[in-house]
């Protein structure tokens, strides 16, 4: 493939992922693309693009919201009028398409994996919902998910729990990609539990507490609607920071326990040492887990309250090196940090 051809195909799938992943459309390359159409004066990337965004498959199947695909037609279609060639009628009958729909309270994510996989996501479009933030997906939990894909031996064949697991992105591609023996995505909000079921299900894996029945119907020629039973143990469980005990998570035998974007307000920091603390009680084979949490440092303040209360019930911690890959096209600005807890 000669250069300019391979660069276009290259910047038709960074519009891609941007675009099924719901990135916010700012982001996207729209310049170089406009500098490529003067260049070239040729339609063929925008048709390209269009491919492989609002009439990709997925896109097809697990849309992003009316008004997100409004939005990012509206602006292909500037772009292309900007190289004052003919109009394209694949553009505009798409436009057209757009606007005969009714929106919706929920729209579709999908992150695609370097193993060609991807994870699907129902989101809700307000960012608070129903009393809670955590129907959405935020930057900490791709980050944290791509540094396990990078590091898939710290989860292989091991018992995972995942506070504040929120719509289930981190765990589901973990589970997608990482092999764990067993997988617990907890979290607290009913509102929350429900998608994330959701979510677990239209990703095509099993509850736990599902696979009994599952199996009955397979026995008896009926077809589930999910029938991979293949992976680890996946199981939601309904965890209150503030009153679980050394009991229930000794019971859990996590080797590793993770969390992303859960140290944003004190009163949930303080509720989430209270966990935290539990583990150096909680031992599985004689030592308790390894623990990992992200987080965007939004404030200071709240950051520094956090380390301050692991200090005074004896946790340490070290910052996780940032590693080198952005597969999922969070705002590389944000100001993340991983660290690794010392029970």
């Amino acid at each position: 493939m000669d250069p300019p051809a391979e660069e276009a195909r290259q910047l038709g799938l960074r519009f891609q992922r941007g675009f099924l992943a719901g990135r916010r459309l700012s982001a996207f390359p729209w310049a170089e693309l406009e500098q490529k159409l003067k260049n070239s004066s040729d339609a063929l990337l925008l048709l390209d693009i269009l491919q492989k965004t609002i009439l990709h498959p997925l896109c097809m199947k697990y849309p992003p919201s009316v008004k997100y695909r409004r939005c990012f037609i509206s602006e292909l279609i500037k772009k292309h009028e900007s190289i004052a060639t003919e109009p394209l009628d694949e553009l505009y009958e798409v436009l057209a398409d757009i606007l005969n729909k009714e929106e919706s309270t929920n729209c579709y994510k999908n992150y695609l994996l370097p193993t060609g996989d991807f994870v699907t996501l129902s989101e809700t479009v307000a960012i608070i919902s129903q009393g809670t933030t955590g129907l959405v997906t935020w930057d900490a939990a791709l980050y944290l998910a791509e540094w396990a894909i990078e590091n898939p031996a710290i989860f292989r064949n091991r018992t995972v729990l995942e506070l504040g697991s929120g719509i289930g992105l981190t765990g589901i591609a973990i589970c997608k990609t990482c092999n764990p023996k067993a997988y617990i995505l907890s979290d607290y909000h009913h509102c929350v539990l429900k998608q994330l079921r959701e979510n677990i299900h239209l990703n095509g894996f099993v509850l736990e507490s599902e696979t009994v029945n599952h199996t009955k119907m397979q026995s008896q020629g009926q077809r589930p609607e999910v029938m991979d039973l293949q992976g680890p143990t996946i199981t939601v469980a309904e965890l209150d920071w503030n009153s679980v005990t050394v009991e229930q998570l000794s019971a859990i035998q996590a080797d590793v326990v993770i969390a992303a974007d859960v140290v944003y307000d004190p009163k949930i920091s303080l509720s989430l040492v209270h966990v935290l603390q539990q583990f150096s009680t909680s031992k599985t084979d004689g030592k308790p887990p390894e623990i990992y949490i992200a987080f965007t440092v939004r404030n200071p303040d709240t950051y520094h309250l956090f380390q301050t209360e692991l200090g005074k019930v004896g946790i340490g911690w070290q910052v996780v090196p940032t590693h080198m890959k952005n597969l999922f096209l969070y705002d590389l600005h944000s100001n993340i940090t991983l660290l690794k807890l010392l029970v």
